[in-house]
């Protein structure tokens, strides 16, 4: 690991200089793809220079520990004893951010929501969820557009779809899809009784023209007028798009871009990060049945997530991580559900790769 280190910093410097050549300055496009790569290797290279300091104090504290003045050996025991501990916690932190990046963290994500079990309380739970993700994706900067809604007249939805665009979006999403349930007392029971319902979220990977070339002969488009319960998902001309992509009978609806030639534009991109994502699942399971994530970022039927009301809680089945403030969670504040996420998967790959 410590030679693999040795070369990333190498060429971490390589890339600081870069940066402030003139040449390099003067092209945006490299200098961008520097500063990218720069970023990237930081984090190591701080835990690696924290990891070098901890040596050194580890190999002075030894120097110490032979002199025969006995206040001097205690404070070498202790400071070897600090250094070593310190050196252990960053061996492990940096394992992890060796681990292979994953090539679609830093695209945009195409967000699919479905109203599962429970009726018009499973269709008020995925506007909740709707709700919640453009409000994640707000502060955080990322941009927010709205594809296609099927709304009801309780203000629910049926099925709702977006995309959320900003460098990272992926890798703060991925874990988000699967089952999501709720459990509390719907706006529609007057007794009062706790009721459980469902809703499936899909997070798509954004395709680029790299990553799936779309054959326009295997698409059926056609045209109809926005559907809803009102409001502005509905308009009396036919300018919302339905797509169908013939060989598989994958369904792509946009309807909430201004014009015809818009939706269509988006529904294709819709279509495009579907088939994408389709196609990369395909080769993951024909490589290996055995590498599968412990947190699962894919399946649309694991049970991934409870939101509990009366308790104020929402839970995590994958990671076991229960945390009370179910407000503030709903209003966005997802980030301490991801990071937790994050490390998980992680520490799974590494354990993956240490068992191999």
């Amino acid at each position: 690991m410590t030679d693999k280190l040795t070369q990333i910093e190498k060429r971490y410097q390589e890339v600081e200089a870069g940066l402030s050549d003139a040449n390099v300055v003067s092209d945006m496009e490299r200098y961008k793809a520097l500063m990218k790569e720069y970023k990237e290797l930081t984090p190591i290279m701080e835990a690696f220079g924290a990891y070098k300091k901890a040596n050194a104090d580890l190999e002075e504290a030894q120097l110490l520990l032979g002199e025969n003045d006995p206040e001097l050996k205690e404070l070498a025991e202790l400071q070897a004893a600090e250094a070593t501990d310190a050196m252990e916690k960053l061996e492990e932190e940096l394992k992890l951010l060796l681990l292979p990046k994953d090539p679609d963290d830093d695209k945009n994500v195409v967000v699919e929501i479905r109203a599962g079990a429970g009726g018009e309380e499973a269709c008020l739970f995925a506007y909740v969820l709707y709700r919640m993700y453009h409000m994640y994706a707000d502060a955080n900067r990322f941009a927010f557009e709205l594809a296609y809604c099927n709304e009801t007249e309780l203000g629910g939805m049926k099925e709702v779809s977006f995309l959320i665009k900003g460098t990272g979006a992926y890798a703060k999403l991925k874990y988000e899809s699967g089952v999501h349930r709720v459990q509390r007392v719907p706006e529609t029971e007057s007794q009062g009784r706790i009721q459980t319902s469902t809703a499936t979220v899909a997070v798509l990977p954004e395709a680029e023209e790299v990553d799936y070339q779309l054959n326009m002969e295997d698409l059926e488009i056609t045209t109809h007028k926005s559907s809803g319960a009102g409001g502005q998902h509905v308009n009396k001309t036919e300018s919302a798009i339905r797509i169908i992509h013939k060989p598989t009978g994958l369904v792509v609806d946009c309807q909430d871009q201004r014009s015809q030639l818009q939706n269509k534009a988006k529904a294709i991109e819709i279509m495009k990060s579907r088939l994408a994502a389709m196609e990369k699942q395909k080769a993951e399971e024909a490589q290996s049945s055995k590498r599968r994530s412990q947190i699962g970022t894919g399946d649309r039927s694991e049970r991934i997530r409870t939101y509990n009301y009366p308790q104020g809680r929402v839970t995590d089945h994958r990671i076991g991580l229960s945390l009370y403030d179910l407000n503030g969670f709903l209003n966005g504040n997802l980030e301490e559900m991801i990071q937790a996420l994050s490390m998980a998967d992680r520490t799974a790959q590494l354990s993956g790769n240490e068992e191999a």
